[in-house]
């Protein structure tokens, strides 16, 4: 067995161990470099959708093309297809000669945990005995749209995709009124974040 096989062997198994530490909320993918276009080797706790055999990644090219590119890029901010936010790091191996062969990336879903973070946040908040109430002309943007969503989702206990029909209802009915349907890529964002379709999205809100 080569070198370079027994590096990617030994990291399938590192892969293997970390995935199953965190069902449903970790996935662990083994990268062979040195076939960036099948280059996924193993994938554990699939939350991306991607296959074994699948190609190599942006970072992943940009291992193959720069053997000073660093061995450890960690916690960087990305997203899953469907729109989820990930907080992920990606390890390079190299072998004896110091060229990269493999990656193992961890992508974690911090979806979950920001709704769990607006949950307590909601739950320690107090209310103030006098408040002055101001108005904003600004556009609205995404992030904003993304967050009051998550606030309306965590006030009932809930995940954005895990609301009922009757729920996400009253909630695309509420960002209408609020002005939030007016942003740019609005109908795609709620798309993503509530897991419904462009059609359901338009039929709420008749």
């Amino acid at each position: 067995m080569t070198e370079d096989e027994l590096l990617l062997r030994e990291a399938e198994t590192i892969v293997t161990a970390i995935g199953r530490m965190f069902p449903g909320l970790c996935e662990v993918v083994l990268h062979d470099l040195r076939n960036p276009e099948h280059a996924i080797r193993a994938i554990e706790n699939n939350l991306s959708g991607r296959s074994v055999g699948d190609p190599a990644t942006e970072l992943g090219v940009a291992r193959i093309q720069d053997p000073h590119c660093p061995n450890i890029i960690q916690n960087y901010a990305g997203t899953f297809p469907d729109g989820r936010p990930t907080k992920s790091t990606s390890i390079g191996i190299r072998n004896s000669k110091g060229d990269y062969v493999g990656a193992v990336c961890l992508n974690l879903d911090v979806s979950l945990f920001a709704t769990v973070a607006r949950s307590l946040h909601n739950l320690v908040r107090t209310d103030e005995q006098e408040q002055s109430f101001t108005e904003s002309l600004r556009a609205r943007t995404t992030g904003e749209l993304r967050a009051m969503v998550e606030d309306y989702a965590a006030g009932r206990g809930h995940t954005p995709r895990s609301l009922d029909s009757a729920e996400k209802k009253k909630l695309i009915r509420l960002l209408r009124d609020e002005g939030f349907l007016d942003v740019k890529n609005a109908v795609r964002t709620l798309t993503d974040i509530l897991g419904i379709s462009r059609a359901t999205v338009y039929n709420y809100v008749k």
